[in-house]
């Protein structure tokens, strides 16, 4: 496989924004001509004006808010790119929350996971059920009782009992479906169910 090594430089103008000249922070697109945007910059210039920043296309006469939409995916390509960038705004994020005194919300925080025991245990096969039930001496059997992998097209993963897609994150997952919510993320999971 070839690879070419691009330098940042080269592709700065995709991944700044227009209007701060900075990297792109909570990108947002205008769904009209797709150009994109810092968020905060985005709708303040949409205050006093009702077309897009580059092209000057009409986004929408009254209410140019309701053709604007957050960019995930052009956010995960800037953090990516760009060094540090993701974990200085989200220090930048806490420190503004702790300044007005608020909390700070869930998907900001970082939080860690305090229950590595109990999911190691439960990846091992342990389990506290009672040693005299069911005991089967079969080696078919404890081989099968001990191969928990499955691919991911038998499974079902729920976050609030709604299925994720094959392609979500668990960062999209915390944004989306957990924000505000106390860590750690809950998961579920089932095999899966084919709807026809």
């Amino acid at each position: 496989m070839l690879t070419r090594k691009i330098k940042l430089w080269d592709i700065n103008a995709h991944i700044t924004c227009r209007l701060c000249n900075g990297y792109l922070i909570d990108a947002t697109t205008v769904t009209e001509c797709l150009h994109t945007f810092c968020r905060s910059c985005l709708v303040k210039y949409l205050e006093e004006n009702n077309t897009c920043p580059t092209c000057r296309i009409v986004i929408h006469q009254s209410h140019p808010l309701q053709y604007i939409g957050h960019d995930r995916t052009m956010q995960d390509i800037v953090y990516k790119l760009v060094p540090g960038l993701q974990e200085a705004e989200m220090k930048k994020q806490r420190e503004f929350y702790h300044k007005l005194g608020m909390e700070v919300p869930g998907d900001i925080k970082g939080e860690t996971c305090s229950t590595k025991q109990h999911l190691d245990s439960h990846r091992n096969g342990e389990t506290k059920a009672d040693e005299n039930s069911n005991k089967e001496t079969s080696e078919e059997k404890q081989e099968e009782d001990n191969d928990y992998h499955r691919s991911d097209e038998q499974l079902d993963i729920l976050c609030n009992e709604e299925i994720l897609g094959k392609d979500h994150t668990l960062k999209f997952v915390v944004v989306t479906r957990w924000r505000f919510k106390k860590a750690p993320l809950l998961l579920h999971y089932r095999p899966k169910m084919d709807l026809l």
